[in-house]
């Protein structure tokens, strides 16, 4: 019935198996090419207008959550399924069956059987021999007759099985990710130090998912490199439920709370602006029409005060070049890294072509990180940051990632499935071996033989050693 049915055949071919491990391949690679889940923006910047909506229309900005994606997930699973099925009902009386079959011209046929002639009978020979054998393989079975004794034995049979556990493996591994695609979540949320929330934002879609208790931030640390650039940045998170806490912990960037399934990762943080924090909190600082920086020459290590008023060009001693500052911007971000207020200018060195220069107030060593000739800082600025619950000006809010991945156990199933039935299909085998007892006039010839559905060297070792202590009992 399989075989005349013509979807069975569609979905046990191996063709078919083929060519959905190329589409998800090929789509995979556009999945890397392409960055997915970035801002509208980004994607309208780098495309285009009708690439943009080309593009979102076919769901590539998202692709692994994309329905022609999970189809062709779930086409591979069904394919895989199928086939194994179809497979598999082939080899299973011979790995199941309590009595095999044994056909001794199978192995006395072989070019590379072994013969001998003894005096024994063939009933001394059996009780020499299958203790020999029984030692080796876990079943064994003698067959008499009027021409001789046959002793059939066996090992591995269920080793056959190590392909069908390698395509179950799969099946885990792809069921797990439908499941993850389907039913799990990643989304992110800024929480401010000292409040709680209950609902985060889906990334890319933008929708608001509702979480079954509270995350709240109950402490944000900064820590920072000379140069300004952040070292680490820690949150103290609270799980709440009804009101009461069930759960703390101190996160740090690839050290996430898990709870209840749900995954929070340290992401991101920054300044929460002025309107929304107390007065006695806002930064007083603004702009001006005249600053003092510091110019620090890298070849003699002197150091030189300047004032710089905003559009006018200064000398910069030892012939370093000229600077001027542009414009003053309260809040400011460096690689996605918000950075506060900064001076922003551009120095023209003696040779060579303009840079634009970017000096935060808070950060006196910020410029060292470009290198040049010459290092230039903002003079008499605050150089450290301060939180609100310490008595300081600014107040910060931490970004969290939250990400519920449900498949995530079948997946880790999967590749443990994988490594057992790689190590069956590869490091074991389904090894027979037969002696046949001929009766003759005055002795009996001994044929002896064995086989192997894989691993045929390590089987040709195995007989050598058999034969050469058959010819010694």
């Amino acid at each position: 019935m399989k075989n005349a049915n013509p979807v069975w055949k569609f979905f046990c071919s191996v063709k078919l198996t083929v060519v959905l491990l190329l589409s998800l391949a090929l789509t995979s690679i556009i999945g890397t090419v392409i960055p997915q889940n970035e801002s509208p923006d980004a994607y309208l910047h780098a495309y285009g207008a009708f690439r943009y909506q080309l593009l979102s229309a076919l769901e590539i900005f998202d692709m692994y959550h994309a329905w022609w994606f999970q189809g062709l997930l779930l086409l591979l699973t069904i394919n895989i399924v199928i086939c194994s099925i179809d497979r598999l009902s082939g080899s299973w009386k011979l790995i199941f069956t309590r009595t095999p079959a044994v056909r001794p011209e199978r192995f006395a046929g072989r070019s590379d059987a072994r013969t001998l002639t003894d005096k024994r009978s063939a009933e001394e020979l059996v009780k020499a021999y299958e203790p020999l054998l029984a030692r080796r393989f876990g079943y064994l079975k003698v067959t008499r007759s009027d021409e001789g004794v046959v002793i059939y034995a066996e090992k591995g049979r269920w080793s056959r099985l190590g392909v069908y556990i390698v395509h179950l493996s799969v099946i885990f591994l792809l069921i797990g990710g439908l499941v993850g695609s389907f039913f799990g979540f990643e989304g992110y949320v800024n929480i401010a130090e000292g409040e709680a929330v209950d609902a985060i934002r889906i990334r890319n879609t933008g929708q608001i998912q509702r979480l079954d208790f509270q995350i709240r931030c109950d402490d944000f640390n900064l820590a920072l490199y000379e140069t300004g650039a952040p070292k680490e940045y820690r949150s103290s998170l609270t799980i709440l439920e009804g009101g009461k806490a069930v759960k703390q912990k101190d996160i740090i960037v690839n050290d996430p709370l898990r709870y209840r399934g749900i995954n929070i990762f340290q992401s991101s943080y920054g300044k929460l602006p002025p309107e929304k924090m107390p007065r006695s909190e806002t930064p007083a600082p603004g702009p001006a029409d005249a600053y003092t920086l510091n110019f620090t020459s890298r070849a003699s290590g002197m150091n030189y005060t300047l004032t710089a008023r905003v559009g006018d060009p200064v000398e910069i001693p030892e012939g370093l070049g000229k600077f001027v500052v542009v414009a003053y911007e309260t809040e400011t971000t460096f690689r996605g890294m918000d950075v506060g207020a900064a001076l922003k200018g551009i120095l023209t060195p003696p040779e060579g072509e303009a840079v634009e220069i970017l000096l935060p107030l808070k950060f006196a060593n910020f410029d060292k990180m470009r290198g040049g000739d010459v290092v230039i800082a903002v003079a008499n600025q605050p150089t450290e940051n301060f939180s609100p619950q310490k008595g300081g000006e600014i107040r910060y809010y931490t970004g969290l990632q939250v990400t519920r991945d449900p498949g995530v156990w079948l997946v880790y199933s999967g590749f443990i499935l994988m490594l057992a039935g790689c190590f069956v299909t590869f490091y074991l085998s389904h090894q027979q071996v037969c002696i046949v007892v001929e009766h003759l006039r005055k002795n009996s010839r001994v044929t002896f033989a064995g086989i192997a559905n894989r691993n045929k060297l390590s089987m040709k070792n195995t007989i050598d050693k058999i034969f050469s202590a058959m010819t010694q009992c």
